[in-house]
């Protein structure tokens, strides 16, 4: 499985078109969100409590190589051993541009890392995400995308060895322009499911996820970016909580 998921990236590197560096600068932007309720596809990470986000994202000269560092936390005693950093190397491109099936992709790897636990005992893993979406594919406004992460130990002696799986993400984003807004009001919806995960069954709804946001420029590097979900989740399995309702709101900041 792991050979197959090189191999895809590799006919990816070859058949996209290359990203122009602009004027050898490292790009650099700081994320600062609150969740008020993470969920973490479809399943809540922290219960009842909410989660706070500290990224740092590092664009390599515009190459299309980066690396994101998240460090999340809870709001809230009674999670500290569930605070974590992730570490995601990415690379994104472009595949087919200017063409009807134009395909932006974004291929990453990440590791969890738990500081307040022994790597034995967390539930410490390598996570691939392959992100692929399609904005010339259906009339102006409407870009969907697919999302497939799979998850696997990241040693043999982890407490959760037997975790292996993938979750398939479907989304359909809708761009509206609003005469109130300065900048569209980003409808989405988002099907998704399990396929081993955890141990969990396939289940074509999973979760079913709707949501809107937006982003405020602040400043030329600075912006707020609001953002009001609903996750319904017919699978007790996922959660029992069949109806969540949730905001993030993230300050993010461009160097």
């Amino acid at each position: 499985m792991k050979k197959a998921i090189l191999i895809m990236a590799a006919v990816l590197l070859g058949t996209s078109t290359p990203v122009q560096a602009q004027q050898d600068e490292i790009g650099i932007t700081l994320d600062l969100s609150y969740h008020t309720k993470w969920l973490s596809k479809g399943i809540e990470g922290y219960k009842q409590q909410g989660g706070l986000f500290k990224t740092i994202d590092i664009d390599l000269y515009g190459t299309g190589l980066g690396i994101k560092v998240t460090h999340r936390n809870a709001t809230a005693s009674g999670f500290v051993d569930n605070q974590r950093f992730d570490y995601r190397p990415y690379y994104k491109n472009q595949m087919f541009s200017d063409a009807p099936y134009t395909t932006n992709y974004n291929i990453s790897v990440g590791y969890e890392h738990y500081p307040g636990l022994s790597r034995n005992k967390a539930n410490t893993t390598y996570e691939w995400i392959f992100a692929f979406s399609w904005p010339n594919l259906l009339p102006e406004g409407f870009t969907p995308s697919y999302i497939a992460h799979y998850e696997y130990p990241a040693g043999s002696g982890n407490a959760n060895r037997k975790v292996t799986g993938w979750v398939h993400r479907f989304k359909l984003d809708y761009s509206m322009n609003v005469t109130q807004l300065p900048n569209p009001l980003i409808l989405s919806t988002e099907m998704g499911y399990y396929d081993g995960l955890a141990a969990r069954n396939s289940d074509l709804c999973g979760y079913v996820t709707t949501g809107l946001s937006t982003k405020f420029n602040l400043t030329q590097n600075l912006c707020f970016v609001p953002g009001l979900y609903h996750q319904t989740t017919p699978d007790d399995s996922i959660s029992r909580r069949k109806d969540i309702t949730y905001a993030i709101l993230s300050m993010k900041y461009k160097f």
